[in-house]
């Protein structure tokens, strides 16, 4: 039989307690401790009887910086889209002078073309659809999640507050009523040279109630809207060294109460603007967009459903466009718009 090991003098052999040959898991940290203070102790300390470890040494120097949680969609991924369009709108003016040149609808230059309808919503549709199928490609390989989601569609939500969202839209429909009558529009704008014959009116009512509501949420409520807030609260964040708010079980950021106001604010300007010079740049056509402008932000962002403002932003046209046709006694009698 083997003869244990001499035990070292340096090190004192720990004492077991008097009439019991086992040690529980608290005398033993504790005796360890007393035996070798300046190894441990730095390392292990116990709170409420478990044993828990501390800060290791040098940690500054090993410790993993976590990076931010990734907001979507920010301002790199507008500059995207933005991009997107652009190569849009290359093709829809190649497809415009493609038409020129085979003089399409008697058509055989570009100031005919402006106020043509053929050619005014046929360049929109292509440049839209164009951005969209590209989008529908690129930002699912950036996002790493779909298109949709990533905007926060959401159709499902919509939905369910169908109700709300077209009291929402009657009530930008009672704020157009308004405007007309304290700021009336100018007569002869550059969008009622588009009502010429009734076809054109029809087209334009079916372009306004799907198409154009569709694209223009996606840009400035998907897009737009979004990347304001998050920019919003990232500046304050630099401020108040604050760190982000996490993002929600779905992956989409909370935004804080200010950054939603100043990013609706800063939204519906250029949304007005866009529209301006088809009203001629009249200060009551631009004040009712903005109007408009916000309600849309609101829903979007109350909602949390992109389908939501898209929702509101046709309902409302449809509203304008049910009044016009009304009016003019289904488009035929244009000259009483």
């Amino acid at each position: 039989m083997t003869t244990p090991p001499e035990q070292d003098p340096a090190i004192p052999e720990p004492s077991t307690p008097s009439g019991d040959d086992s040690l529980t898991p608290d005398e033993i940290l504790s005796s360890v401790i007393d035996y070798f203070p300046n190894t441990v102790q730095g390392l292990i300390q116990t709170q409420d009887g478990e044993p828990i470890a501390e800060r290791p040494l040098f940690q500054s120097w090993y410790q993993l910086e976590i990076p931010p949680p990734t907001r979507i969609p920010n301002f790199g991924h507008l500059s995207i889209l933005c991009l997107l369009v652009i190569v849009g709108w290359l093709g829809a003016v190649a497809l415009t002078f493609s038409a020129l040149h085979f003089h399409l609808f008697g058509v055989s230059n570009i100031q005919q073309a402006a106020t043509d309808i053929h050619y005014t919503l046929a360049s929109m549709v292509v440049l839209y659809l164009l951005a969209f199928g590209l989008c529908l490609l690129v930002f699912p390989l950036v996002w790493h999640k779909g298109y949709f989601a990533g905007l926060q569609w959401n159709a499902a939500t919509a939905f369910r507050l169908w109700r709300w969202l077209f009291a929402a839209a009657g009530l930008c429909f009672a704020l157009a009523i308004i405007d007309e009558l304290v700021l009336p529009s100018p007569s002869n704008a550059p969008i009622d040279k588009l009502f010429q014959t009734r076809l054109a009116a029809w087209l334009l009512f079916a372009f306004g109630v799907t198409i154009a509501p569709f694209f223009e949420e996606m840009f400035f409520r998907g897009f737009l809207l979004p990347a304001l807030c998050t920019a919003c609260d990232w500046t304050a964040e630099r401020f108040t060294h604050n760190r982000p708010r996490p993002l929600l079980e779905n992956g989409h950021p909370q935004w804080s109460v200010p950054a939603m106001l100043i990013a609706s604010i800063l939204t519906s300007i250029p949304f007005a603007w866009m529209h301006a010079e088809q009203t001629a740049h009249a200060l009551g056509p631009f004040l009712l967009l903005v109007s408009v402008s916000l309600v849309l932000c609101a829903a979007r962002l109350a909602s949390r459903s992109l389908a939501a403002s898209v929702l509101v932003h046709a309902s409302y046209n449809f509203l304008l466009f049910t009044l016009m046709l009304l009016g003019t006694g289904g488009f035929q009698h244009l000259d009483k718009m």
